[in-house]
């Protein structure tokens, strides 16, 4: 059996994603590289981006044909170089992946000046003008997939997640309202809300790897929204660990 995916491509049975264009924001390492690795096993042509050179080696290494841009979408005017290059290199993408992030503990009346700015720019504004960026491409072909990997913070808030738990929960605000802006136009927004899962961001928790989902889950999840049919949009998924949240403390 197979059937149209709706990108340029053709998802069948076995996940086949020749001829796909896919973009994956802070993906050098964690769950953005495991979404990466997903789609290009399968055929897809992946561009990613992050802050390190030096990582973004390492993941071609891994993923032969695997384009790289070193950038903090932290700042707009990198967000906006990012975008003329993908556009420039490869077209407009089929699929678009905001997973670019970051964690800054705290509470609101007790974390440092300046953490709600660099909460939002990073996890909520990156992903606001990439999208605009990129979108008008979508728009004219009449089709796309936007995965926004936002967390289980967006729906659950957690003691000392501050303003992070905030950037999470708009994450989760514009994806569902982007969702309805582009359903009559054929785009898809899916919010991809992930737990705790295995990477570098929880190193030095000591707690075993049976209190953490595997990135490859993660990307697994990501990977099927995308290989539905066009006349389907999975509009949030939402992951946990087996045994339950982790505390962000």
């Amino acid at each position: 059996m197979s059937y149209s995916s709706g990108m340029t491509g053709t998802a069948t049975a076995s996940g086949a994603a020749h001829g796909t264009s896919v973009v994956v924001t802070g993906a050098s390492r964690g769950i953005g590289l495991a979404i990466a690795r997903r789609f290009h096993a399968e055929g897809a042509q992946v561009t990613i981006c992050a802050r390190g050179e030096a990582a973004l080696a390492e993941a071609r290494d891994q993923l032969p044909g695997l384009r790289t841009h070193a950038c903090d979408l932290s700042r707009r005017e990198e967000v906006e170089r990012f975008a003329d290059a993908v556009l420039a290199e490869a077209g407009t993408p089929d699929v678009l992946v905001n997973n670019a992030g970051a964690f800054l503990p705290g509470g609101i009346g007790s974390e440092a000046e300046g953490t709600f700015e660099a909460m939002i720019a990073i996890n909520v504004a990156s992903a606001y003008h990439l999208t605009r960026a990129l979108l008008p491409g979508m728009l004219a072909r009449g089709r796309g997939t936007i995965v926004n990997v936002c967390s289980t913070a967006s729906v659950t808030p957690y003691p000392n997640g501050g303003s992070y738990g905030i950037a999470k929960h708009a994450l989760l605000g514009f994806s569902r309202t982007l969702r309805e802006e582009l359903k009559p136009h054929g785009i898809r927004v899916v919010a991809l809300l992930p737990g705790a899962t295995l990477t570098d961001s929880w190193a030095g928790a000591g707690l075993p790897y049976s209190r953490f989902m595997p990135a490859e889950d993660v990307a697994e999840a990501a990977f099927m929204a995308w290989r539905m049919s066009p006349r389907t949009v999975v509009e949030d998924i939402l992951l946990r660990p087996m045994l339950g949240d982790i505390p962000a403390d």
